[in-house]
């Protein structure tokens, strides 16, 4: 098969599908991998790097998107890159379908086979090809609302940790799965006085477990809720309902009981946002003010960590990606129903139940694809 990787082109996106690592493996394989030049740059790695592991360098984007067989990325295609698809092509990439309609309908008109990173299933459950950028959204969360909270850039001037004799600040995360669990660990790490809020009993009693007496938990309710986000210097919104577009749990009216200055970091905003008054914003302009409330939604924030975002989603795409290569899709997809929930648009239908309620479209079950 031949394994095309173009240079991402959204906005201060520096990461790469494949790492020159990867690539070694697929040629290992028996493939052909067509790299973009220049698309390992963000990472540290240079064309000679990809040449070394066997791989081909081309001159542009269209080369790639015309001569393979599966395009691997990391972003969702934009407009230009979506216009490259033809029927019959593999794209595995991070797709977020849900709440935009005009790359759903896109990738329908292309006929392509797109398998989205973020619905493949793991065999304990959870989204093991979410996990490792969800773990660094979380983690990077922290340091953003810290910066956030500085007064330079609109905050209240609060120090996280405090200091002696000043009372460290107030940092409530909504959701305690794996971003809300890696957000609790920096932020517990530099002193906060951090609350986990959660549904699910079960997650819990494994994140009191974990953090004990360094971070609290409570149940979230309304009540609750809002209660935490009132007192919160730091809000941490990690709600992540797969495939589909995140609930809306802080609205508008709750601003007015914020302390001016807080922070909303929304680390859900690519499946829409878990905040009322959240919209994507970039690495370049990261923040906006909203009622006197600083709120961050970078859309990509493991872009911003570039090299260790790579080589962490690479650990877990990899795998997937030699099946399909060396299988074919279908017979790959038919081996493994984890990899088949990554399917979410197929030949011109929408695949995915609940990006295909998202849109008000069809549904066109897998089992019927790979019949």
């Amino acid at each position: 098969m031949i394994i095309g990787t173009p240079r991402e082109i959204k906005n201060h996106e520096y990461r790469v599908g494949l790492t020159p690592e990867s690539a070694r493996e697929l040629v290992a394989h028996g493939h052909h991998v067509l790299v973009e030049t220049g698309a390992g740059a963000g990472i540290g790695a240079s064309d000679e790097h990809y040449r070394v592991a066997g791989a081909e360098i081309v001159a542009t984007a269209t080369q790639i998107f015309a001569d393979s067989d599966m395009v691997v990325k990391v972003k969702e295609p934009q407009a230009g890159e979506r216009a490259m698809l033809r029927s019959g092509q593999i794209l595995y990439t991070y797709l977020h379908l849900a709440p935009d309609p005009d790359q759903t309908r896109d990738l329908m008109a292309s006929g392509a086979v797109c398998i989205a990173y973020e619905t493949v299933t793991g065999a304990g459950g959870g989204l093991p090809l979410l996990k490792p950028m969800s773990q660094v959204a979380g983690r990077m969360s922290i340091q953003a609302g810290a910066t956030a909270l500085e007064k330079a850039h609109g905050g209240r001037g609060v120090l996280l940790g405090g200091v002696p004799g000043v009372a460290p600040g107030k940092v409530c995360i909504i959701g305690g799965g794996v971003v809300g669990f890696n957000a609790a660990q920096m932020a517990a790490g530099v002193g906060a006085d951090v609350t986990i809020l959660d549904r699910d009993p079960d997650v819990l009693e494994r994140v009191g477990t974990f953090f004990e007496a360094r971070a609290k938990t409570r149940f979230s309710n309304k009540a609750n809720l809002a209660e935490c986000v009132a007192e919160a210097d730091l809000v941490i919104g990690a709600v992540l309902i797969p495939g589909a577009e995140a609930p809306k749990l802080v609205t508008r009216a709750m601003l007015g009981t914020m302390k001016p200055g807080a922070v909303l970091v929304d680390v859900a905003i690519d499946q829409g946002g878990c905040f009322e008054t959240s919209h994507a914003t970039t690495h370049a302009e990261p923040t906006y003010v909203v009622d006197g409330i600083v709120h961050y939604a970078v859309a990509n924030m493991p872009g911003a960590v570039a090299r260790t975002s790579t080589y962490a989603l690479n650990n877990v795409t990899l795998p997937h990606a030699l099946r399909i290569a060396d299988m074919g899709w279908k017979d790959a997809l038919r081996r493994d129903p984890h990899l088949a929930a990554g399917l979410n648009v197929c030949d011109g239908h929408i695949t995915y139940q609940a990006v295909a309620e998202a849109m008000g479209m069809d549904f066109v079950d897998v089992a019927r694809v790979l019949a």
